[in-house]
């Protein structure tokens, strides 16, 4: 009742490959409200950015007043039904405002649906399961503490019982105060820095200086005064058509 909590896994793939480890699914909103992403990254994170300025413009039009989260919501949905799916964002998004703590999901497609907890992407069912759960899933009223730690666990079902979610997890905590705490890898369960310790590496493989013999070694000069030696009688224009 006193806030919003969002957290995100930080895996970025590219068909069955990894491409990214530690990429971030948190996005800037307004400064009362952010928004997690899945689908594509490109369309999720350009989609945030975009929606970000509009929501700035018409805080400078209205005497910087607080954001609303509808505000965002409407913005969001009325871009993605605009270009009917092809915009891969499932979003879900969050932030307290005037009227308290609101939470939306958003699919690719427009429609939106406010409610109480909700999960999106690959990983969405694992972690539904754990919001759901009978005896540590949610409840009205959690304090913050609690919830964090369910949100946790949701973003570590998706972790650890989906390929295309994994590494660490993200979380952010909005407050009807107007605070936002930021956590940043919060949870590191795929650490292998004290893994790669454990392995010792033989001194054999390492090449030191002086292993391949320098016969010759020459520098000359570059005569020309011009940078790179390229002057305007080397450059070739050619007419633009029209």
């Amino acid at each position: 009742s006193d806030g919003i909590i969002l957290g995100a896994d930080t895996r970025s793939t590219n068909d069955t490959t990894v491409a990214d480890k530690n990429c971030f699914k948190i996005h800037y909103i307004a400064p009362n409200i952010y928004c997690c992403g899945a689908g594509t990254a490109a369309d999720t994170e350009k989609t945030t950015e975009l929606i970000a300025s509009q929501m700035e413009l018409l805080r400078m039009n209205t005497g910087n007043a607080q954001s609303r989260v509808v505000t965002a919501c409407t913005l969001l949905k009325r871009m993605l039904f605009r270009y009917q799916g092809h915009v891969s964002a499932a979003l879900v998004l969050g932030g307290c405002d005037v009227h308290g703590p609101h939470l939306y999901q958003i699919y690719p497609h427009g429609s939106t649906g406010k409610l109480p907890y909700t999960t999106m992407g690959s990983g969405s069912l694992a972690a539904m399961a754990a919001f759901e759960s009978s005896e540590s899933g949610y409840k009205d009223d959690l304090e913050e503490e609690e919830a964090l730690e369910l949100v946790k666990r949701a973003v570590l079902a998706g972790v650890w019982n989906d390929l295309g979610s994994g590494s660490n997890v993200d979380t952010c905590i909005i407050r009807r105060d107007g605070t936002v705490v930021m956590g940043r890898n919060t949870v590191t369960p795929n650490e292998v820095g004290p893994l790669r310790a454990k392995v010792k590496r033989s001194d054999v493989l390492n090449m030191r200086v002086g292993t391949t013999a320098v016969l010759k070694e020459s520098f000359a000069r570059n005569k020309s005064s011009a940078i790179g030696g390229v002057t305007l009688a080397d450059v070739t224009v050619t007419p633009m058509e029209t």
